[in-house]
């Protein structure tokens, strides 16, 4: 099966990217979806503004990286290898900071990607109403390269180069035609790693100013996922075999690349050189000392990445027995079957809108005070 549009509802319909007349014909603009309305008219209670110290102060919380620790250093995998036997206290606490910058770095270069594929999106979308939504996220994907590029120059200055892998992985969404490839692959893996990963940091920083950043972040990435979510629930069920087997199998390699590569050893080079530390060897480290067995332990914790990206593709009906057993390998999917289709900090996500709502009416009332005099 050759790539091509997979779409059954008309609100998923493209145009030729180059195809611009193609939006500007008269009957178009009255054929808009009212599916995504309430995601769009919800933003104004989920709106926050990075460069206004109201919403988050980058210059209110000073943090010493020579004698802190901006997560727990069981987060960094390789302190927990023959590689901490190579190095005093200091270059430990050292290189756990700057595992966590890796990881900052990598989310702040997925949003990029959230960014230039929302963007893409309001050029193919043909509904007024499926456009206007895919504006509204590029809007919001923006604030957040804002945020965590403030919040990485704030600590270290500059963010670190994108792996190869998510690099790799995002030019191929981000340019593709495809809106399955996009949403998928954007809205479902992308978004879903960065869910855990948004639960696991906020719920363990040390730092208040990353879990206050991370906390508005996912008010807004909790409205992303539904994108996708009704994309998958108006398409899947209507896919031929050949077709599901088709979106069933890219999803299924594509969870292996991103499983295999995201955090490899090679990744993290730029790391490592500091240290004198060959990439090659701390693979084989953290091989000996984390076997398959570990990663699958692992994986029983409700806001490990990986898990999140099993359910959000388990719950959107895109895993059938064609490849259940490529994920069964890493975590029980019966148990995932009996759990609810509720994202990864989706408490917090909302604990974090009211308190939005709190800051934005404050604002609303100081801009009527300032109109009337």
């Amino acid at each position: 099966m050759t790539d091509r549009q997979i779409t059954y509802d008309p609100i998923y319909n493209t145009v030729d990217r180059d195809n611009f007349d193609a939006l500007i014909e008269v009957d178009r603009y009255a054929d808009r979806t009212d599916a995504f309305n309430d995601i769009i008219a919800a933003t104004v209670d989920h709106f926050w503004d990075p460069m206004d110290p109201r919403y988050v102060d980058f210059a209110s919380e000073p943090f010493d990286l020579d004698e802190q620790l901006i997560m727990p250093k069981d987060f960094c995998i390789e302190l927990q290898t023959a590689v901490a036997d190579k190095l005093d206290e200091g270059q430990k606490m050292r290189l756990a900071n700057q595992n966590t910058r890796f990881i900052l770095s990598s989310i702040l270069h997925g949003e990029q990607g959230a960014l230039s594929l929302s963007a893409s999106l309001t050029q193919i979308l043909r509904d007024p109403g499926a456009m206007e939504y895919a504006a509204n996220q590029t809007r919001e994907e923006a604030r957040h390269v804002t945020g965590f590029t403030n919040y990485i120059t704030t600590r270290w200055g500059s963010p670190l180069r994108s792996g190869s892998t998510i690099r790799n992985f995002m030019n191929e969404i981000v340019t593709t035609g495809l809106v399955y490839k996009k949403l998928i692959g954007m809205q479902m893996l992308i978004e879903g790693l960065a869910m855990g990963a948004f639960a696991t940091i906020q719920r363990e920083t040390h730092d208040p100013l990353l879990r206050r950043l991370i906390q508005f972040t996912m008010s807004d990435e909790a409205f992303h996922h539904k994108f996708g979510k009704i994309w998958a629930d108006r398409t899947i069920p209507k896919l031929t075999e050949e077709e599901h087997e088709h979106v069933e199998l890219w999803a299924a390699e594509a969870f292996q690349v991103l499983l295999f590569n995201l955090v490899n050893a090679e990744q993290k080079q730029e790391i490592y050189r500091e240290f004198d530390l060959d990439w090659q060897w701390v693979r084989s480290a953290v091989l000996e000392a984390f076997t398959e067995e570990d990663r699958r332990q692992d994986m029983t914790n409700n806001t490990n990445i990986f898990r999140v990206l099993i359910k959000t593709l388990l719950k959107a009906g895109i895993i059938t027995d064609r490849t259940r057993h490529v994920y069964q390998a890493w975590v029980d999917m019966d148990e995932l079957d009996r759990e609810g289709d509720e994202v990864a900090g989706t408490e917090v996500a909302m604990a974090a809108m009211e308190e939005l709502k709190g800051i934005n009416q404050g604002r609303q009332k100081m801009g009527a005070r300032y109109r009337t005099h």
